[in-house]
């Protein structure tokens, strides 16, 4: 029996390399919670959380102290038990990205103990699986001139945002679709930026242009409008802040507002529960996505884990460290090839192998003789 000898606690802040834009507003860094548990066999357990307060209300500070709550109790914990940990993880309130980065570096030391990759243990439903790439909110010109250049990298599905003006979001789905051709797939995601009857002249407008799905167009809250608006729509409803977890999920879904769930292991409480909620959308036959926030590599590789196990995570959507300038995982973690194509690496748990740990802002430790 191996148990957890020290929790360290880190702060992060990773430059994007232009300014990423979508309705709700511009960010230039990603700002990021980093977990690092070490077990008495001296090996590393590395965990992320990418918070966002428009998204589920919490903070880099506010996981902070929600990880130093529970920090005590995990010291001395088997990296085998699961349960005991989910236990302690939902004695924090909210703070969903801290209850990840905690998860995902026990899931890291509970892998290396099993000798076996997290997604092997986890599911391992497939062995690699293919991401989108986002557009963030430019011009239309400039859009097109983006997605262009994101094709020509080999990237053969595209994420745009739209949700700023419907006149304007409608033009730049037409000049991507002239960009790219016909056969690059499009999705689009308003992130609640549109009013009722701005998505419906959208929608119809760009369906037009082959475009495979619309993600969050209306407030997080308006299930009902969003139950409106797949009746209006040509094109199927994805929701992600409206669902969270697995009791929004079911309410969405029971209101017959959604098509698709956009999971993000930042916004549900934790890794289990986000396998929960995509095979409780299965028993519905409702697909799921995997999503991101702005995580590195570190909290990347445990979403492309988690899709490469779960059988009805259908769509990806883990590109956040693609538009990083600052690289924190300096060896491992999940690679990225031609087409979209992403897989983890075949060694023990998550696969991160050296983190450069000279961008860390250590924050606390406990266990290993030191204490808060």
């Amino acid at each position: 029996m191996t148990r957890i000898r020290r929790l360290e606690v880190y702060e992060v802040k990773l430059k994007l390399e232009e300014p990423f834009t979508i309705s709700s507003g511009t960010s230039t860094y990603s700002h990021n919670v980093v977990v690092k548990f070490v077990d008495e066999d001296g090996r590393t357990g590395w965990g992320e959380g990418s918070p966002s307060y428009r998204v589920s209300r919490e903070t880099v500070g506010s996981n902070i102290e929600a990880i130093k709550s529970v920090a005590g109790k995990i010291i001395g914990l088997d990296i085998l038990k699961l349960e005991r940990l989910r236990e302690i993880l939902a004695k924090i309130e909210g703070n969903p990205s801290a209850k990840t980065a905690l998860e995902t570096a026990f899931l890291d030391l509970m892998g290396k103990e099993l000798q076996k990759p997290i997604y092997r243990f986890m599911g391992g439903y497939r062995d690699s699986i293919v991401t989108d790439f986002t557009i963030s909110i430019r011009s239309p010109e400039e859009m097109a001139k983006n997605a262009l250049k994101a094709v020509e990298k080999g990237f053969k599905i595209l994420k745009i945002k739209l949700g700023v003006s419907p006149e304007e979001d409608v033009e730049r789905i037409k000049r991507i679709r002239e960009a790219v051709g016909p056969d690059v797939k499009i999705r689009v995601d308003a992130n609640q930026g549109w009013k009722f009857d701005d998505a419906v002249y959208v929608l119809n407008k760009i369906a037009d242009y082959d475009v495979e799905l619309c993600e969050q167009p209306l407030e997080a809250g308006d299930l009902k409008g969003h139950a409106r608006l797949r009746k209006e729509s040509p094109i199927p409803i994805m929701l992600d802040e409206s669902v969270h977890g697995v009791v929004e999920a079911v309410k969405a879904i029971e209101m017959e507002a959604v098509d698709f769930i956009n999971i993000k292991l930042m916004k549900t409480k934790g890794v289990s529960e986000a396998v929960t909620l995509a095979h409780l959308a299965e028993s519905y036959g409702i697909p799921c996505m995997v999503g991101c926030m702005g995580e590195s590599r570190i909290g990347i590789s445990m979403g492309v884990h988690f899709a490469q196990a779960i059988k009805n995570v259908m769509l990806v959507d883990l590109d956040a460290d693609l538009l990083q300038a600052e690289f924190l995982v300096e060896k491992g973690g999940a690679s990225i090839a031609p087409g979209g194509i992403r897989r983890v690496p075949e060694v023990p748990g998550l696969g991160v192998e050296k983190v450069d740990e000279t961008k860390l802002i250590r924050r606390f430790t406990v266990g290993g003789g030191v204490e808060l």
